[in-house]
Order: C-alpha cells, then sequence, then structure tokens
C-alpha cells in the first residue's frame, strides 16, 4: 500500500500509499472491548471476493477483446488509470478495463465513494465477473504515531472504522482490506501491521518496513485473516532480493501490489524485470489479486495505452 494520494487522482484521505506518483493509484490500508482482539478483530475485517460491466465501449467490442485476451494473473486497475478511455463514470471505466481483459478492480478510495456508488461498483463487477482487489479501511495520519500509539482513542476509533469497512465490503464482495499503522512510536516495542511500506522515499517514519517483520507479525497472530501485503515497489526500495523473500514469506502473502521502480510507473518503466517477477508468481499457484497501485509513465491516451501494453508484454513468457 502509499502517501496521501489516492487513486484515479483523488484525494487518499483513507489509504497511505498508491500513487504519490500515481497519476491515480493505489489508497491504503487493511474489536472489542478496551483491550483490541487482534484475532477476533482480523477475521472480522477479512471480509468478502468479486465482479463488473461496460458503459462508453459498444458490447460487442468488448465481447471481442475479452475474448482475445486473457491474462494469465488477475491484474487490478484502479478508477482513473484509464479515464481518458472510458471517461470519469465508473462502469464506463469498469467495463472497459474488462474489455481489455483486466479481471480485478483496487480502489483505495472505496470507503469514501456514496454507498449507492459502492453497490453500482458491486453490482458491476458481478456483471463482469471481476473481483474486487483491496481498499483501504480505515484513515490514518501520516506525521504522527497513530495505532502505533498505544493510545485508547485512536485504537477505538480505527475499530469502528473497519467495522463499517466490513459492510463496504460486502456491498462489493471484497476478500482484502487494507491496514496501515502510521509513524512508529519508539517508546513502544511492538505494532500490528499488514502492509510493509518503504521508509527510504515514499513514507518516512513508518513502523512496518520489511517482510520478515509482517511475516513474525502474521505467524504471531496465527489467523488466516491476518496476511502480507507484498508491494513489490516498496520492497524493492527496502530490500530488494524479490523472489526470494516472495518464497520465504510465501505461505502468509495474500495479496500482491506492483509498480516499477525508481518512479511507481507501469512495468517496464524501471529496473524490475517484472516479466520473470510474473512468471514466479504464476507459477507457485497463486490465485489472488495483482494490485496496479502505480501512475502512467505518459499523459492521455497514448499513455494510458502504454500500461496495458506494458501488462500485455510482462504477462508474456
Amino acid at each position: 500500500m502509499t502517501d496521501g494520494r489516492g487513486q484515479g487522482g483523488q484525494a487518499r484521505g483513507q489509504r497511505p500509499e498508491a500513487g504519490a506518483e500515481s497519476n491515480g493509484a493505489e489508497a491504503e490500508r487493511p474489536g472489542d472491548s478496551s483491550v483490541l482482539d487482534r484475532r477476533g478483530f482480523l477475521k472480522t475485517s477479512a471480509a468478502a471476493g468479486a465482479g463488473v460491466a461496460l458503459a462508453g465501449v459498444p458490447a460487442s467490442l468488448g465481447a471481442q477483446q475479452s475474448a482475445a485476451r486473457t491474462f494469465r494473473l488477475a491484474y487490478a486497475p484502479h478508477f482513473g488509470m484509464f479515464r481518458q478511455h472510458a471517461g470519469e463514470d465508473l462502469v464506463a471505466e469498469l467495463e472497459f478495463m474488462a474489455a481489455e481483459g483486466f479481471t480485478a478492480l483496487e480502489d483505495n478510495g472505496l470507503k469514501g465513494r456514496p454507498v449507492a456508488d459502492q453497490e453500482l461498483v458491486g453490482r458491476t463487477l458481478a456483471r463482469l465477473d471481476m473481483r474486487m482487489g483491496v481498499f483501504v479501511a480505515h484513515t490514518i495520519s501520516w506525521n504522527e504515531p497513530h495505532l502505533a500509539s498505544g493510545d485508547a482513542a485512536i485504537r477505538d476509533a480505527f475499530v469502528q472504522q473497519v467495522r463499517e469497512s466490513v459492510d463496504v465490503a460486502k456491498r462489493v464482495n471484497a476478500k482484502w482490506m487494507t491496514v496501515v499503522p502510521g509513524h512508529v512510536d519508539r517508546r513502544l516495542d511492538l505494532v500490528i501491521v499488514i502492509e510493509p511500506l518503504n521508509t527510504l522515499r515514499d513514507h518516512p517514519g513508518q513502523f512496518l518496513t520489511r517482510v520478515p517483520q509482517a511475516y513474525q507479525i502474521c505467524r504471531a497472530v496465527g489467523s488466516p485473516s491476518c496476511k502480507i501485503l507484498f508491494d513489490i515497489y516498496h520492497q524493492q526500495i527496502t530490500e530488494g532480493n524479490l523472489i526470494p523473500n516472495l518464497n520465504a514469506a510465501w505461505d502468509e502473502v495474500a495479496y500482491i501490489q506492483v509498480g516499477d521502480n525508481p518512479g511507481r510507473r507501469e512495468p517496464g518503466t524501471g529496473e524490475i524485470n517484472y516479466r520473470n517477477v510474473f512468471r514466479h508468481i504464476h507459477s507457485k499457484g497463486f490465485q489472488g489479486v495483482v494490485g496496479m497501485e502505480h501512475g502512467n509513465s505518459r499523459q492521455g491516451r497514448e499513455g494510458e495505452r502504454a500500461v496495458i501494453d506494458a501488462y500485455i508484454a510482462a504477462d508474456s513468457w
């Protein structure tokens, strides 16, 4: 998951990450008594799974394109990524994605959308047989300790937001929600989070930065509802060694996000060999969603087409 910019060029009140440079990219993340029951909360927060339709694209064209192209992995664009082709209508954007062969959607800012729009997205996904990827489950402060602060009021507000997000997940049949912990509070020994973020470039001061940390937390919680969101862009900056790290943490990895480095744009614009990475992920039998949490390297319709072509190339082996 990212910084304060939202997918599709929207303000990211809810999710920290995706697209600083994202021309529209990701949002961010995934009790109770006075003490948070981590297992109970996480089981509840990992709620539901998938589906979509076409509005500015002729139905016949969409059917031809979808039939002609089948990606090996469930790459998930976000709203705004193909706005020049599909306009700003949510249904039209989803239909364009489906017509181009994409089978999932990622929308960090979903929780902030009106309920009617959430329901519309859910119905359209179902019609288009697309899956819902992650959305950010809670708001977060990027400038001071948040979940890591130990503040009971912050914790209670977080729990309430996640409960609300469970309802959001049901509307779109979503299975995953992103949680980001905020700044580290060095007075405390432990804080629970799900997505490691790079602290070298995009998120200075964050507590969770490395895959081994996330792995140890998930193993300690011991719940199928507490897993790792492995963001390849962040981990290339923080650790590199991508394929071995994926292998080492694989049994706790439930979701993957991508973006090339440097720049956080589509595959092929930076140093990561995404064809090899995608081939490896596919070889391990990954059935989850691969979130396209990045921006477009070029503007306009040409830039949007370049994103699609980049995934066709990276998915060809």
